[in-house]
């Protein structure tokens, strides 16, 4: 077998493969062998099936099948043995292929067009500062947070009069038709509003409906009609009021402090504010990591030059998502697309050089601590930690969304970024909240 790389620019290649008799005709034969001991053909003893037969009948397309396995394997070990720094797929020349003769085999030639990275190295130590901000959470933030979880856990009592706000149940009428309902008075147009305030058990309430509500929505939830139904409703609709319900912000009580923080978490007010304030350091801390994280990017990208092969990728985007995206889009995304590539093909490098792993309890765990912030879990609720462990384990298990690959990907890119949070010098900055929900939408500028 012989293998050749021919470079025709630092992006492009091509790569020959020239196989001998002797390179697939032992695994040719191996296979045929292997069917006659498999293949059940009429007149034939089970597995003594003659290899004459197997050849005359299967002979060409095993042949076929062997080289193109001979032909894979035999790329991505050049590739890997290389290290060539290979973008997209290997593209087969299709007229070369088109050229073999499977009747008559005897040396077979082959060629692949391959996109390829201009060469580039990593050198940490030479990137600029970035910048890394630390959030002065206040008292205010606090104040905002606590309402936010009294509202969140809010308890539902009936009082006897209603205020806006209130929800509203009772009987709703207009000549045959009636049914129950709840009125959610957020709802009300604000000229209409007074009919629903102060009013308690018993009272009845006339109301044109259509001049009521704020959308068409609103009058569907209340009359129970699907919501293409809801033009033909019209007129005055009274409402009997059988109760009143309103949300009220949780009594900080130990019944809350279990709900929000889990069951004996914390004893008293002063340990849940604690406790609170900690989770709220602790989420805006990943809110500037996640911008670090994005400033290392972008200093990365403006301090490593690569080179990609554009022409060739938007070929291959567009031949691999044939029917998905046009050229035309497929030019109009093609600058995120190769930042994207680019910053893949630098973190694998920093990755190779750092001997970065990914292993499963890491992913494991990655993922329990994504399903107790998707539910809400601030605190290490011992009894909840079973059905973590399996909606976790669920998840990473789900093929069909290729779960695992992403949470490798994301566990991976953390690991990269500690390798480069080590060897790259920061710029420490405190800011307000505010300034820093300013930085992160891009309104302002950082001060040196």
């Amino acid at each position: 077998m012989e293998v050749l790389l021919e470079k025709s620019s630092p992006t492009l290649a091509s790569l020959k493969i020239t196989l001998t008799k002797e390179d697939y005709q032992p695994k040719v034969d191996k296979t045929i062998k292997d069917y006659s001991k498999r293949v059940n053909l009429k007149g034939f003893r089970p597995g003594k099936v003659p290899s004459h037969v197997i050849q005359r009948m299967y002979g060409k397309s095993i042949l076929v099948d062997e080289v193109n396995n001979i032909l894979s394997t035999t790329v991505s070990n050049y590739i890997r043995e290389n290290k060539l720094q290979v973008v997209g797929d290997p593209i087969p020349d299709r007229d070369k292929a088109a050229e073999v003769n499977w009747d008559t085999p005897s040396s077979f030639e082959f060629s692949y067009d391959l996109g390829i990275a201009s060469d580039f190295e990593v050198n940490l130590s030479e990137l600029p500062a970035v910048k890394r901000y630390s959030i002065n959470v206040d008292d205010n933030e606090l104040t905002k947070t606590l309402d936010s979880l009294r509202e969140r856990f809010a308890d539902s009592i009936h009082p006897e009069v209603s205020e806006a706000g209130d929800m509203i149940f009772g009987e709703l009428k207009q000549d045959e038709f009636t049914t129950r309902t709840a009125i959610p008075t957020k709802q009300v147009k604000e000229e209409a509003a007074a009919k629903f305030i102060g009013v308690k058990k018993g009272d009845v309430i006339t109301f044109d409906i259509k001049d009521t509500f704020t959308d068409e929505s609103a009058i569907a939830h209340v009359t129970g009609k699907k919501k293409e139904d809801v033009g033909e409703v019209s007129g005055e609709y009274t409402l009997t009021v059988e109760d009143v319900t309103r949300s009220a912000p949780a009594t900080l009580n130990q019944e809350f402090f279990d709900k929000v923080l889990g069951p004996g978490q914390v004893e008293n007010e002063e340990q849940f504010n604690e406790k609170v304030l900690e989770i709220i350091k602790s989420n805006y801390e990943r809110e500037t990591e996640a911008m670090l994280r994005r400033d290392i990017e972008l200093a990365l990208l403006d301090s490593i030059s690569i080179e990609l092969p554009e022409e060739f990728l938007k070929n291959w985007l567009e031949r691999t998502n044939e029917g998905k995206f046009t050229r035309e889009q497929i030019d109009e995304q093609f600058a995120d697309f190769a930042k994207s590539l680019k910053l893949s093909l630098i973190k694998n490098k920093i990755a190779d050089q750092s001997e970065v792993k990914v292993e499963y309890p890491e992913i494991l765990a990655f993922t329990r601590e994504m399903v107790k912030g998707q539910f809400g879990i601030y605190g290490d609720d011992e009894s909840m930690r079973e059905t973590i462990d399996r909606v976790a384990q669920g998840y990473l298990a789900d093929k069909e969304r290729d779960n695992y690959t992403s949470v490798f990907n994301q566990v991976f890119d953390n690991k990269v970024l500690e390798v480069i949070r080590g060897q790259v010098s920061t710029d420490e900055q405190t800011v307000e909240v505010s300034e820093f929900e300013k930085l992160a939408k891009g309104e302002v500028e950082a001060e040196a």
